[in-house]
């Protein structure tokens, strides 16, 4: 009798997903070694005196890739944390800091709690000493580790852990760019709390410019009425969902929470769901659609495009038979594992990988270490000049409308349009657009053009590899 197939880890599945690439390159083994390892992991165990009793708390961060630095990654804080998830994701950052051409090397870190198990006083105290743990050892520093949001935690804690940082480097003037995701009062920047979903619909929108690439999925058009099925509504989840069917004209047909889905052939109104889960603390008794009680089913509802939001290994070779999305984007950190994701190309599913898909987070995270080195706000200097130089255009264009016999001229919508300047909003979603349609270019190059290259994953390895690989170099490696 055959053993049954044993479901790689999430760190196996990021191991066997680099090795699939680097066999297709010549780079020396040594080097391939070196970019594949995590250089350091620290683990640090600190006691904190709440209710009149001391709890210890264990926690991470890893530093995978130090070719560039700072090395950047968020913090997450979660039951499931664990030494093996953490080094897999400061890979995954590597990688994707390679691939958005983002000048960070890649890290990660972690704190081993349920934040729900906590008031609000009590995790600011631990979050702090967390952040001093880490801080005294150089591992929150704007310059050689920055860490950011994830997964249980958010503008908040990142502004706990910059004060606790300025308490303890009271002359460091660069002191606001030791974390990005800072809420706006504390040096944050417009954009941020939305840029890993909006960087979600850039990416899609950037493969249906490609008819060819779109052809591959076995669709066709553009996005407007592709059936979409969410699996998560958490930050990233809801903005991407909101943006895509709310701009794009997609249909979300289906959402996955943990406490079950709802589905609705006809659309579900993103808002109007979100506005619910706030209310009550749950999908259950939404109006708008079908309450499924396994959640788990939704992602196995006939769809255009399914979008896993949520945890990793969350399509495996336990549901992959049962997946019949023919595109699949991945806005999670590892939603389908090695095993699912070889059965998935065999049948000739497109997947657009999460070291791609998700990369807006830390691409705007980019710009607000940049905006908090450099000290000003984005369009701060140029908008209004920019504003007064579009007047003067439309003010003269109007009148010689108007002398050649146009009485209207030109309507005033257009003329407030056209004379409004870019604010940082503005800046950093062009910079994000821009971002993501780039780094696309690059994998679809090498997805179209080399025969041994099969799918677009293998071709986001080799783009970030290959950088990776000259990073090392120029150090002397």
């Amino acid at each position: 009798m055959n053993a049954p197939l044993r479901e790689p880890s999430f760190r196996e599945s990021v191991d066997l997903m680099f090795n699939r690439a680097i066999a297709l390159t010549n780079i020396p083994e040594g080097l391939k070694e070196k970019i594949r390892v995590c250089n350091s992991t620290y683990t640090v165990r600190f006691g904190v005196r709440l209710r009149n009793h001391i709890y210890t708390f264990t926690g991470y961060r890893s530093v995978h890739s130090e070719h560039m630095e700072p090395v950047k990654g968020g913090i997450r804080f979660a039951m499931s944390v664990n030494q093996n998830e953490v080094e897999a994701l400061a890979a995954l950052m590597t990688f994707k800091c390679a691939l958005v051409e983002v000048p960070f090397g890649g890290s990660k870190g972690g704190l081993c709690i349920n934040p729900r198990d906590w008031e609000e006083h009590e995790l600011e105290l631990i979050t702090r000493r967390f952040a001093y743990e880490l801080a005294k050892r150089d591992m929150i520093n704007p310059a050689q580790n920055v860490p950011a949001p994830d997964m249980g935690t958010g503008e908040r804690e990142m502004a706990w852990i910059v004060d606790q940082y300025r308490r303890m480097n009271t002359t460091d003037i660069n002191a606001a760019a030791c974390v990005t995701g800072k809420p706006l009062n504390a040096g944050g920047i417009a954009g941020r709390v939305e840029a890993t979903g909006r960087g979600v619909q850039y990416a899609l929108q950037e493969m249906f410019r490609h008819p060819e690439d779109v052809t591959k999925a076995g669709l066709s058009g553009g996005l407007e009425g592709k059936r979409i099925v969410m699996q998560g509504l958490g930050n990233v989840g809801y903005h991407a969902a909101k943006f895509l069917s709310e701009e794009d004209g997609a249909l979300i047909t289906g959402v996955a929470e943990f406490d079950g889905g709802i589905v609705n052939p006809d659309g579900i109104s993103i808002e109007d769901l979100k506005q619910h889960i706030v209310e009550t603390g749950s999908v259950k008794g939404f109006a708008g659609g079908t309450y499924v009680e396994n959640s788990a089913s939704v992602l196995e509802e006939e769809c255009d495009i399914l979008i896993p939001a949520a945890m990793e290994g969350s399509i495996n070779m336990g549901n992959v038979d049962r997946i019949r999305a023919p595109l699949i984007v991945e806005a999670a950190n590892g939603p389908v594992t090695a095993g699912a994701d070889e059965a998935l190309r065999g049948r000739g599913v497109v997947i657009m990988p999460d070291l791609y898909v998700n990369a807006g987070g830390v691409t705007v995270s980019y710009f607000e270490w940049v905006k908090n080195l450099s000290h000003i706000r984005f369009g701060r200097m140029q908008r209004r000049q920019e504003e007064a130089q579009n007047a003067m255009l439309v003010t003269e264009i109007d009148g010689l409308l108007k002398k050649a016999g146009m009485s209207e001229g030109l309507s005033e919508k257009f003329k407030q349009d056209y004379v409004r300047g870019a604010g940082e909003l503005e800046l950093v979603r062009s910079g994000l657009d821009d971002t993501m349609r780039t780094a696309y270019q690059s994998m679809r190059e090498i997805w179209n053009s080399r025969e041994d290259v099969p799918d677009l994953r293998v071709a986001a390895y080799l783009v970030s590899i290959d950088r990776i690989a000259a990073g090392y170099k120029s150090k002397g490696l």
